[in-house]
């Protein structure tokens, strides 16, 4: 892989690291104290939902610090190894907990009955969102799945080449 391409990869790793704890620290909690200054009836849902928000977006960094791992692995010629299979372990970790929370979220979304402000829209929107995070996270977790019985199976054959040769 072209060194360019790796440096710009890891460019956008780093800046989605930082646009994720901004939204950690900033925009996650005042959004829910803006919600509950407008409608005062989501306070005691507003903790419980920054948590999860908050450790949803832990889930995402873990999975680009485990990424930009797997990149410094392909510039060195060394993704071939036992050690990549590690880093990919903790992209399907990281991606099945988040599919997890979601699963909650939908789950109390749709149990719950959380008052809205307005005609129940909100919460309506909320579930749909859940439930798409959750088909997201499965296909995602699924996908890398696939994607680690392929390197699996090429590290394999490298080593029996390497053998050969």
């Amino acid at each position: 892989m072209h060194r360019l391409f790796i440096a710009a990869l890891r460019a956008g790793i780093a800046a989605a690291i930082l646009v994720g704890l901004f939204g950690q620290f900033v925009v996650i909690p005042t959004t829910a104290a803006d919600e509950v200054d407008r409608f005062p009836p989501y306070a005691p849902f507003a903790t419980p939902y920054v948590t999860v928000a908050i450790v949803g977006v832990v889930c995402v960094q873990v999975t680009l610090v485990a990424v930009w791992m797997l990149l410094a692995m392909v510039r060195r010629g060394a993704i071939f190894s036992p050690l990549a299979f590690r880093w990919v372990d903790i992209v399907i970790g990281s991606s099945v907990v988040a599919t997890l929370l979601a699963i909650g979220v939908a789950g109390h979304l749709f149990v719950a009955d959380i008052p809205s402000p307005d005609d129940g829209m909100e919460e309506l929107g909320a579930l749909g969102a859940a439930i798409t995070s959750v088909g997201v996270g499965a296909a995602f977790a699924m996908l890398t799945v696939i994607m680690r019985s392929l390197l699996r199976k090429a590290t394999d054959l490298q080593t029996e080449i390497a053998a050969v040769v």
